[in-house]
């Protein structure tokens, strides 16, 4: 039998290798056995599906399996963002939500998620608490025992409406309205298609809309909002003279942008063009979160500001834990997850396109300048990753070697501390550009592929491209 493991926000395998429908009844009876013994099941479950192969079936199969344990079931009408589940569950009360998808993944991925009662990534005591559902021998794979005699009805439901309203009413579409910005569009054929044109359209938004059909096939990209994926986004801002490109993931949880020249704008500068803003301009209260692997910059400006900064390990799920627990301005990671503790403790790449345009049209300024500003405030912090896709054994290693007190330089500087939080973070003795932010390399091992993760921040691209090529190096050694 499979071994079904949860990563950082849920469970993703390759399509009809990992990702049955035999494991989808498995995690699904799983979900169902934590609702019946850890929440109230009569609020029922919230479930949405994204526009990937086979999504809509394997969501009806979670249905099925969770309605058929005597726990009701409003299940989505049509492809949905995960940040609507992660809303209606929120406002209805219902006792969880889940969205098939498996996010940003290649096309040949796919996944569940669950969302807990409170419209978030699932904790992760909660996310172990359906993983231990699944253990050997455990009645749950395909068969959760009943709440009741009677199985729950399942009723089809659109999502979107309410999701569409709240998220309105939190940016000022007014405003932008009047700013007259031309905005370029992509959903990236995932399940956020249409949604923000729509929104666009009620409010006389100008704007130009690309990769909103359905393609499951993902022509030629990952849906993930990153170099070089965003290729066409950022050739259209520039043939459409747009003033930003406002991008989404695959289940528009995500949030990625590109500038008015046609450059690319990671979730880091996205992240700290909407924290300055908030600060300067909205005076919200709350601290600051952000992973183990996001940008210095965060931290600068909370500190101008007074507030408190805390890391994370990296997955949404320990910024929503955060939000829970303290009164939480705004959370991020490396990613483009950006949430907000007055909303809701969940991502959510449609909100953040909003809240982005907003901040344009607040300060008069396109996307690009508003970046080129904060570099100028606090420093140039520049960004890199790589993805490097290699065995179990050369990944362990690279880590072991990484963390080893005798590795004392990587290319060529001198290393200057390492932190351990979520993987090894190694500080540098490299150029600084005069902001004093030291640049660093993280190397993390993914839990559940072949894969190390090589993340840099540095004063220069130059710098980052260099660092990113010694890290390389490093890992591939034998």
């Amino acid at each position: 039998m499979t071994q079904i493991k949860f990563g950082t926000d849920g469970w993703r395998g390759l399509i009809a290798d990992d990702f049955t429908f035999d494991n989808v009844r498995r995690v699904a009876g799983a979900i169902a056995a934590y609702v019946i013994k850890h929440e109230d099941s009569a609020r029922g479950v919230v479930i949405g599906y994204d526009t990937r192969f086979l999504s809509d079936h394997a969501a009806r199969i979670v249905a099925e399996v969770i309605a058929g344990a005597g726990v009701p079931v409003l299940l989505a009408n049509d492809y949905v963002p995960t940040p609507a589940v992660s809303y209606n569950v929120k406002k209805l009360g219902a006792a969880g939500g889940v969205m098939v998808t498996s996010s940003h993944n290649p096309w040949n991925w796919n996944g569940v998620k669950f969302k807990a009662k409170f419209g978030g990534s699932a904790t992760p005591e909660i996310m172990k608490l359906i993983e231990d559902e699944m253990g050997d021998g455990s009645p749950t794979h395909s068969h959760p025992p009943r709440v009741s005699g009677a199985p729950g009805k399942i009723e089809e439901v659109d999502l979107k409406p309410a999701y569409v309203a709240a998220i309105s009413e939190f940016a000022n579409l007014d405003l932008i309205s009047r700013a007259n910005f031309k905005f370029a569009i992509d959903s990236m054929f995932g399940s956020g298609r249409g949604v923000l044109p729509k929104i666009f359209d009620v409010h006389g938004i100008r704007y130009v809309a690309i990769r909103q059909e359905v393609n499951p096939l993902f022509p030629g990209i990952n849906p993930e909002p990153i170099l070089p994926h965003v290729a066409l986004l950022q050739e259209t801002v520039v043939k459409d003279k747009c003033y930003a490109g406002l991008v989404t993931d695959g289940d528009a949880d995500r949030i990625g942008a590109v500038a008015e020249d046609g450059s690319f704008v990671d979730s880091h500068k996205c992240m700290s063009v909407l924290l300055n803003w908030l600060l300067v301009r909205k005076k919200w209260p709350g601290d600051v979160v952000r992973a183990f692997n996001t940008t210095g910059m965060m931290d600068r400006i909370a500190a101008k500001y007074g507030r408190k900064l805390y890391e994370t390990a990296i997955g949404f799920k320990y910024i929503a834990d955060l939000m829970m627990e303290h009164e939480i301005l705004i959370g991020g990671e490396e990613s483009g997850g950006i949430g907000y503790g007055r909303f809701l403790p969940e991502r959510d790449g449609i909100l953040n396109a909003l809240l982005l345009a907003n901040v344009m049209a607040e300060e008069g300024k396109p996307l690009g300048q508003l970046v080129a500003d904060l570099q100028r405030e606090f420093g140039p912090h520049y960004y890199g990753r790589r993805d490097l896709h290699i065995s179990d054994g050369m990944k362990n290693d690279a880590i072991r070697r990484a963390a080893d007190p005798r590795t004392s330089r990587l290319g060529g500087y001198s290393v200057l501390r390492k932190e351990n939080r979520d993987g090894i973070k190694i500080y540098l003795d490299a150029p600084t550009n005069g902001n004093g932010a030291d640049p660093w390399v993280l190397f993390r091992a993914s839990g559940t592929e072949h894969l190390l993760r090589c993340y840099v921040e540095a004063a220069s691209p130059e710098l980052v491209e260099e660092i990113l090529e010694a890290g390389e190096r490093f890992v591939r050694q034998t």
